[in-house]
Formats: structure tokens, C-alpha cells, sequence
């Protein structure tokens, strides 16, 4: 298993839309692509800005290349995003996942 993970900051007065965005768009996408387990949405306000984890877990290196294309380092960005986001991140990390508990 493979986790993908992204970050981005968004103004905090902003954060609330952003969250509705992820929940109502971005959620479903990655949903929407074979071999996603399952994806998590970590926030943390911090004074004027608000920081977003995107945290997706893949069952392949193939499923995130459907899911984000052949380079799989570079982050995927929705037009929404240019409404909120402070800057764009330009690359995502991947993790391999060797431990979990039940």
C-alpha cells in the first residue's frame, strides 16, 4: 500500500469553504479511481492561515499514475483551488506503508 501525501496553507477565514470544496469535489474524484483505499482530509488552524494534509492510500504505483498521470510527484490541482490555496505546491510524497494496526 502506498500513501500519497499533499499539502497545502489557505487563509483561515477561507478555510470552511475550502473544506466544503474538498468534501464536495475533490473526496469523490479521488474516490472515483480504481485501487483508492481510502483518502483523509487533516486540517490545522494556525493564527491567519489554515493548513491541509491530503492523505490518500493507494492499493499501486499504477493507481496513482491513473489517478494523478505519469509523473506521479506532481501535485494535481482543481481550478476551484486558485480561489483559495496561498500557493501551489508543485510536487506531492509518497510513502510505502509497512505497519498498521487493526
Amino acid at each position: 500500500m502506498i500513501t500519497r501525501m499533499w499539502h497545502g496553507r489557505v487563509l483561515t477565514e477561507k478555510a470552511s469553504a475550502y473544506r466544503e470544496f474538498l468534501n464536495a469535489r475533490a473526496i469523490p474524484d479521488y474516490r472515483s479511481v480504481a485501487g483508492n483505499i481510502s483518502v483523509h482530509i487533516l486540517e490545522r488552524a494556525d493564527g491567519e492561515i489554515t493548513h491541509f494534509i491530503t492523505l490518500t492510500f493507494w492499493d499501486s504505483l499504477e493507481s496513482i499514475k491513473a489517478f494523478a498521470g505519469e509523473d506521479v510527484e506532481t501535485a494535481k490541482y482543481y481550478p476551484e483551488d486558485q480561489d483559495f490555496l496561498l500557493e501551489f505546491e508543485p510536487k506531492v510524497v509518497h510513502y510505502e506503508v509497512v505497519g498498521e494496526s487493526q
